[in-house]
């Protein structure tokens, strides 16, 4: 298929995926295998034997924010994804501001997820005797190079293969999660499991320990928005992207809550299991090795392997796809704003992001960090930076609620607005009182986010191309393109 001439005009992207692998790409960022290989931990440490509920709660929440984005999808289909929501609704210094937030974001997670791959990947070759305690570093950087080559290939075979990643390591999952509810139902599991102990809290829980769970279960969802960034190589992206960012958010909800439930009630809703489930480097590989067998653990230590892979692979799509948009405006190259002829892929744009994400690797090893810190240091940058785009997004779905009364109901403003002080309560509680070296994150990103401020502002011309590309889509969709 040839290349077609996007919003902005010159060489664009190639119109051809369908709901599937759209929804991969949404899929493929969260993560959910690689998410709940790790992000229960935290959530136990707080609230204890109430995991579960603590994730019913960060779904609903998480539908709220969702909610703009599966409203703006169905006007606006771009590549920039919240570079033109916002672009389109608010300006184009606002748009500029939220897709470098979305980029920088997309920049530390394929960062971090890659380091996830060493984590996990070393994991298993430890445990099954192939290399004892390899270096992450090299594994994350193997990894990184594959995900060029994937990356820039056909996007319809990268985004089948983030479906199939998932698909695979999630079912290694279910089947795990059978395995442990079969046996608390049957009475064969070891220790105290009951399941209405996993939907109530442990008395005397203070709020504030109740909200930072909130906010470390809430982060699993991160990356939900993924599939808004194929507004281009989508052949119906105004139905298809708001289906698969919805239901790419419900089954993501459904899998958590069932798996976080699993997990509680596999290690115990007594003190000691939630301490062993609190303290577990690899609660889904301990799990397997318990309720299944030894190669089961490690099994599932290679699937959320490849789960972080899938992940970084997906953030190296959205980030080029960003950066490919922003250079058609003109920021820094034009260069970025091409696409290959022979794959169809932003190869300038993917080629920025890939060694910019090498860069921040071998900066983290030269620095000693360890594979935890490697994917949790980028990874909580990404987040706050992420919250900010999302708060702005949902500032544009705000105006496009009053201000569009053509096929928006006026009571849906609700659900942005909710967002919002979602989003700004779980901001609050990623700054407010962090210790050493979180406590200098918000100031990292700070500065990050100063930065594309400053661009939009101080280039000339920039403001006024965004614009104008800004117009050229509005008119697209008034009529009906």
């Amino acid at each position: 298929m040839a290349s077609e001439s996007g919003p902005g005009g010159g060489k664009g992207l190639r119109r051809e995926l369908r709901f599937w692998e759209t929804i991969a790409l949404s899929i493929g960022i969260m993560a959910p295998t690689a998410a709940m290989a790790l992000n229960g931990v935290g959530v136990a440490g707080q609230v204890g034997r109430a995991v579960p509920l603590v994730f019913v709660i960060a779904g609903i929440g998480v539908g709220l924010v969702s909610y703009g984005f599966i409203r703006l999808s169905r006007h606006y289909a771009h590549a920039g994804s919240v570079y033109a929501f916002s672009g389109a609704t608010l300006g184009p210094q606002a748009g500029f501001f939220a897709g470098w937030a979305l980029f920088g974001t997309y920049l530390a997670f394929t960062a971090a997820s890659s380091a996830e791959v060493g984590l996990f990947g070393g994991a298993f070759l430890d445990g099954t005797g192939i290399w004892h305690n390899p270096p992450w570093v090299l594994l994350a950087l193997v990894a990184a190079v594959l995900i060029s080559i994937v990356a820039y290939g056909d996007i319809k075979v990268a985004t089948r293969m983030l479906l199939a990643i998932e698909a695979v390591s999630v079912t290694l999952i279910v089947i795990l999660m059978v395995d442990i509810f079969a046996k608390v139902i049957g009475g064969s599991a070891p220790g105290h499991r009951s399941f209405g102990d996993a939907f109530s809290l442990p008395s005397g829980t203070k709020f504030s320990v109740i909200g930072l769970a909130f906010v470390l279960a809430f982060l699993s969802w991160g990356g939900f928005e993924g599939a808004a960034a194929l507004g281009e190589e989508t052949t119906e992206p105004r139905r298809e992207i708001p289906k698969a960012i919805r239901n790419a958010v419900i089954a993501s909800t459904v899998f958590y809550i069932l798996c976080e439930l699993a997990q509680t009630l596999g290690f115990g809703t007594d003190a000691s299991g939630v301490n062993t489930f609190a303290h577990s480097g690899s609660p889904l590989g301990d799990l397997g090795k318990t309720y299944i067998a030894s190669s089961m653990g490690d099994l599932i230590n290679l699937g959320a392997a490849v789960s972080g892979f899938a992940s970084a692979l997906g953030t190296a799509t959205g980030a080029s796809r960003i950066l490919f948009a922003m250079g058609r405006d003109g920021f820094v190259s034009q260069r970025l704003g091409t696409s290959s002829q022979r794959t169809g892929a932003p190869a300038a744009a993917l080629a920025v992001v890939m060694t910019i994400a090498v860069g921040g690797l071998l900066a983290m090893w030269f620095y000693n960090l360890g594979a935890v810190a490697a994917f949790f240091y980028p990874g909580t940058m990404g987040v706050l930076s992420l919250i900010v785009a999302y708060i702005v997004t949902n500032v544009g779905a705000i105006r496009l609620f009053v201000f569009d009364r053509r096929q928006e109901a006026g009571w849906e403003l609700l659900f942005p607005v909710l967002g919002i002080l979602l989003l700004a309560y779980v901001l609050y509680r990623n700054v407010a009182g962090q210790l050493y070296p979180f406590n200098w994150f918000p100031w990292v990103v700070g500065v990050w986010l100063a930065a594309g401020l400053g661009i939009v502002l101080a280039v000339p011309g920039l403001a006024t191309r965004i614009g104008t590309t800004m117009s050229q889509l509005e008119q697209s969709e008034a009529a009906g393109d």
